[in-house]
């Protein structure tokens, strides 16, 4: 089990931006991935990233990044840094083999993918709700894909530059199946388990107020503490996006029948990763390989028929998708600054954006028929420019 510490900041306006950072964070699913420890992970290491400690020798700072831009010290180090959760099921979860799982985390294959023609090669950084946007800015990952909501102030003032959302998401609760509550009225006078320092305790205070109900919060850190305390009957609420409370309720201790999350959605948390500010070309290839996943979708290209695809496309489209010629005109050079033939790693090696949701989201009972998260074609909001 290898541990790696992440070194204190020596300038005094980094550290004021973390402070900030703190101040503003949002777990957007809960408050957790703040657990010390490490554990190895398939395809790359787990570290956890703390104040505190030694430097990182295999690190790099923002001066680096700027240099030469997020891509060549990828590629110089060999791996990609991924900022991701370790305790949300269906999104970013610590297995008890010491791998990790999700959908978030099948992102950060798909770009390793990408890059490097192998899947494996990332090392997965726990990014907790109060340093995910400090490691970001300092370097210390390369991209932060972390149920992690686009804001404005984030997009303005943490030196974040988000990229395409992955998924669309809501505030919810969750109450017991034997409770009488139907709806946030029935929560007047209620005690709620809520992430403390976070948009989700603000949401959850600026609904309250507006229809009236009065509650008493119960701030816990994270996902952890809010199921201790939900368990143990402390709060008779617990509030956080749908997704994790999708995921808390598939992997409930008293089984997913005791637990039951009301209709009401309380706030729009578009969810997606996120690049360092100033550097276009690292931006431009996570947010492709995201849309190229989307249209890989869109066209019907697949993990099991990317192949016969690329040895006769059936439209220019695919073609484009591929990076191979059609119709005797020579391949479409994008300059991306990664080789044209990328999606055929990402589909070969993770799959195309439905192939990612079905074995991630789907087992947490995230239904993507009529949701937000079905395809444009479908009725939904996952929509990817043209390729050409």
């Amino acid at each position: 089990m290898f541990v790696k510490r992440v070194g204190q900041f020596a300038l005094i306006a980094l550290a004021a931006f973390a402070l900030f950072a703190v101040a503003c964070s949002d777990d957007d699913s809960d408050g957790g991935g703040d657990a010390e420890g490490t554990a190895a992970a398939s395809g790359g290491e787990a570290t956890t990233a703390a104040s505190g400690g030694g430097g990182d020798s295999g690190g790099s700072t923002p001066a680096q990044a700027m240099e030469g831009g997020t891509l060549q010290v990828v590629l110089d180090r060999g791996e990609l840094k991924c900022g991701v959760k370790d305790s949300q099921p269906g999104f970013g979860f610590l297995e008890p083999d010491g791998t990790f799982s999700g959908n978030d985390v099948e992102f950060c294959k798909a770009l390793a993918a990408a890059i490097f023609g192998d899947s494996t090669k990332v090392e997965y950084v726990l990014a907790s709700a109060a340093d995910r946007f400090e490691l970001l800015a300092s370097g210390e990952i390369d991209v932060l894909i972390r149920t992690t909501t686009w804001t404005l102030g984030r997009d303005v003032d943490l030196h974040g530059d988000f990229t395409s959302t992955t998924f669309y998401d809501g505030q919810g609760m969750l109450v017991r199946s034997d409770s009488p509550i139907q709806s946030l009225e029935g929560l007047d006078g209620a005690t709620i388990c809520v992430t403390t320092g976070t948009t989700t305790e603000a949401n959850l205070n600026d609904r309250f107020d507006a229809l009236g109900l009065a509650y008493t919060p119960l701030a816990v850190a994270d996902d952890a503490a809010a199921l201790a305390a939900f368990s143990a009957g402390q709060c008779d609420g617990w509030t956080g996006d749908k997704s994790n409370l999708a995921g808390q309720r598939a992997n409930y201790p008293d089984g997913a029948d005791a637990v039951r999350i009301l209709a009401e959605t309380m706030s729009k948390e578009p969810l997606g990763p996120v690049t360092r500010d100033n550097d276009s070309q690292w931006h431009d290839i996570v947010q492709w390989v995201v849309f190229g996943m989307v249209t890989a979708e869109e066209l019907g290209i697949d993990s099991t028929n990317y192949e016969a695809a690329v040895a006769n496309p059936a439209s220019a489209n695919i073609a484009r998708l591929l990076g191979v010629g059609f119709g005797g005109e020579a391949a479409t050079a994008f300059n991306l600054g990664i080789d044209d033939t990328f999606m055929q790693n990402v589909l070969g090696q993770v799959g195309n954006y439905g192939e990612v949701y079905e074995r991630t989201l789907a087992p947490i009972g995230l239904e993507r028929a009529g949701s937000l998260n079905a395809l444009w074609t479908e009725g939904g909001l996952i929509y990817a420019p043209p390729m050409r």
